[in-house]
Formats: C-alpha cells, sequence, structure tokens
C-alpha cells in the first residue's frame, strides 16, 4: 500500500469537507425518510452521482473512441490480444445505450461469433485466457440477445464449468485450488478468473444454489484474510485484515505481496471482486466474511489508487469498484472514518479527469494491459454505465 492511498483520505481540501458533509447529511436524511417508511421527505429529491448532462458528455467522448479509433475492420477490438478486449468494448457499447443493430456493435459481435470453438468456449485457439474470455463473451451475448445466442451460451457454460478446478480437475474439497478459476489444468486458478466466472454465470440467469457458484464459492472464501471455518489456510491468520489476495493455491499469492511474517498482502481489486462474488453466491450483509471485506473497503476507500497496488490495475479497480458499489445497493457508503461518500459521483470525477483529449483512457502504469486504450477505455464505459445519477 502507498501511503499515498492511505492518507489521501484523511487529509483533503476544505472544499471536499464541505461535500462530504453534505453527503453524510443526505445519506442521514436518506435514511431517516426510510425508517419513517418514504424514500424521501415532501418535495424534497436526492440525486445520487454525477450531473447529468456530464456524465453524458464523458460518456459520449469514450464511446466515440471506441468507434472512430478503436475498432478494426474485422470487428474487433485490439484483436491482436484476443477476444476479451472486443467482448469487453462490446459490452459496454451495449451498456451504454448501444443496441445489437448498432454497425459497430454488429461487427464486434460477428467476430465473437467467429471464434466460438468446437469444446464450446469462445476464444483465440492457443490463448491462456479460454477462462477469461469465454465469460466476457458470455456475459456480451447474452446482454445483445440472450434467446438468439441461447445455444452459443449454454455450450460456453458447460465450457467454463467443465475447466473448473474440482472433482473434474482431480481436486478435493480439501486442496486450496478447489472451486477456483484460472488458466488452465497446468497453472493454479485465481481470485479474477473466478470472479469473471460467477459473474458470468449470474449474468445468464444462475442463482446462488449454483454447484458450480457454490464451489467457487469455497475458494473465494479462502482468499480472504480471514480465518474461519470456511478458511482454515495458512496465511488467513498472518495477515487477519479482511481484505482479499489473488490466489491460496500453488503456495498462494498476492501482487501486493508479503508480510514481514509471511501473509499475503491484501488490495483492493482483489477485495472488490472477491466481495462482489460472495454477493453473488448468495451471502448476507450478517456473514462474518462480508462484514469483514466491507471493513477492510472502509478503511481503505480510495479512488486515487487501486490501494495496496498505487496505479497497476487502477482501471480493472475501477470498473470492479463499480459493480461491487452496485451489487451492494447502497446509494452512499461511510468510510472508516464516518465519511459518507457519493460513490457515483467521486468515481465519476475520478474518470472525467482522467480521461485524455481524444476520448480515451490509458494507465501509464502499464501492467495488466492498462497500457491499451481499448481495454482501458472499456473499462471505463463499463464503469460509468454504473455512475448514472439516479434520483
Amino acid at each position: 500500500m502507498s501511503d499515498g492511498g492511505i492518507y489521501a483520505s484523511f487529509f483533503v481540501p476544505s472544499r471536499r469537507l464541505r461535500v462530504a458533509a453534505a453527503a453524510l447529511a443526505a445519506t442521514c436524511l436518506f435514511v431517516v425518510c426510510r425508517i419513517a417508511g418514504s424514500a424521501e421527505p415532501d418535495g424534497v429529491t436526492t440525486r445520487w452521482g454525477p450531473d447529468p448532462a456530464a456524465h453524458r458528455q464523458v460518456v459520449d467522448r469514450g464511446i466515440s473512441y471506441l468507434l472512430e479509433r478503436g475498432q478494426a475492420d474485422d470487428g474487433s477490438f485490439s484483436g491482436e490480444m484476443g477476444i476479451g478486449v472486443t467482448a469487453l468494448a462490446v459490452a459496454a457499447l451495449l451498456q451504454n445505450g448501444k443496441t445489437p443493430d448498432d454497425p459497430a456493435v454488429r461487427a464486434g459481435l460477428a467476430f465473437l461469433e467467429k471464434h466460438v470453438q468446437p469444446d464450446g468456449g469462445i476464444y483465440f485457439p492457443g490463448t491462456y485466457y479460454k477462462n477469461y474470455e469465454t465469460s466476457i463473451a458470455m456475459m456480451c451475448l447474452h446482454r445483445a440477445d440472450g434467446e438468439r445466442y441461447r445455444q452459443v451460451i449454454e455450450k460456453a457454460e458447460r465450457f467454463v464449468k467443465g475447466i473448473q478446478w474440482d472433482e473434474s480437475e482431480d481436486q478435493t474439497l480439501a486442496d486450496t485450488a478447489y472451486g477456483g478459476a484460472g488458466y488452465g489444468r497446468h497453472r493454479r486458478p485465481d481470485l479474477s478468473n473466478t470472479a469473471f466466472l460467477v459473474e458470468a454465470l449470474r449474468s445468464i440467469g444462475r442463482g446462488p444454489d449454483d454447484p458450480a457458484i457454490q464451489k467457487a464459492l469455497v475458494f473465494v472464501s479462502r482468499c480472504q484474510n480471514l480465518e474461519t471455518e470456511h478458511n482454515t489456510t495458512p496465511f488467513a491468520a498472518k495477515n487477519p485484515d479482511g481484505g482479499f489476495y489473488y490466489t491460496p493455491a500453488a503456495d498462494g499469492e498476492s501482487m501486493a505481496g508479503q508480510t514481514p511474517t509471511g501473509g499475503l498482502r491484501s488490495y483492493a481489486s482483489m477485495t472488490y471482486a472477491g466481495l462482489k462474488s460472495m454477493i453473488y453466491a448468495g451471502l448476507t450483509a450478517d456473514d462474518p466474511r462480508v462484514k469483514a471485506a466491507k471493513e477492510w473497503i472502509a478503511k481503505h476507500y480510495d479512488l486515487e489508487s487501486n490501494p495496496g497496488l498505487g496505479q497497476q490495475g487502477l482501471y480493472y479497480y475501477y470498473h470492479t469498484f463499480a459493480k461491487t458499489m452496485h451489487v451492494l445497493g447502497e446509494p452512499a457508503f461511510v468510510d472508516a472514518a464516518g465519511r459518507s461518500h457519493d460513490w457515483r459521483a467521486e468515481l465519476f470525477e475520478a474518470l472525467r479527469k482522467r480521461q485524455r483529449a481524444d476520448g480515451s483512457w490509458v494507465n501509464e502504469a502499464d501492467r495488466w494491459m492498462e497500457g491499451d486504450p481499448n481495454l482501458v477505455t472499456a473499462y471505463c464505459l463499463m464503469a460509468l454505465s454504473y455512475c448514472r445519477p439516479t434520483e
């Protein structure tokens, strides 16, 4: 964790303090009215999120970049990197108002269709990212037209479930890899792959009781720095802060490194991914795992960095932050210091100030392909779709 990521939320200019105070007052008013049985007092409307016109402008500029400069003649976005960027970009366009009949969307969908494999997966031959690419493609195709792509999606579902690390991969419940998704039989599973698997299954209508989702919950629980009956790995007790890391399998790994005692450091992008996956798997607010994850987030709430990794993976973090806050369903999030955050408005401002003149976004800390403007712009447009102002 970079010191700036921790302390920036404590030492803020007076204007931000005034904004935080206003947000806190609005949240209190919201809660009081809920208790009283009404959404808001007579004659008062609470808006959460950014100014609608400003939001639309930023979104339109991002869309224009993808349509005018991001898409290749074959319908792909950064096709040399596989189909994942295309699937994410098309999904982002759909989630921001484009329809399946839009020429760019239609071309992108056609590109995905060309990469449906005989085994049911949707991926580039020879790729290491079969689970990622298939999971994102499933979400994209279902959003475009679930009925039209029903058979393709059903085969893809069987494929991703078939490569999940479980009994079919000679894993037992005692194995730390059990329930996870990863890069294939010879590479250990990880929380990022597993979170995409769970989200893909939920996006096509599978409920928390789906066996694959419950298996995934076993793995996700073991990625948390929280010792419970669900997590008896040696890492949990070494850094019991409630956050999440990359994987407990194959001797464990955290992209944020280790503590002096050998614990695996938690970081934000995986903590949000873990919390989101737990909610999708049916855990409720009173579950100790959910409580601990929310407490970690409250202590490390920050939109200037990816807490634990600084600027690395920042836009993956923004994308995951937005989805997780949306799933939590809270109009404002209260941090550990008691400050209330209109997370939609704050995330929007973080994205707006980072948008480049051509409408795109890119991460100068180029790790995990975030030097690619198509990928990062898709992440941002997806995040912005959850930032829409609401009343």
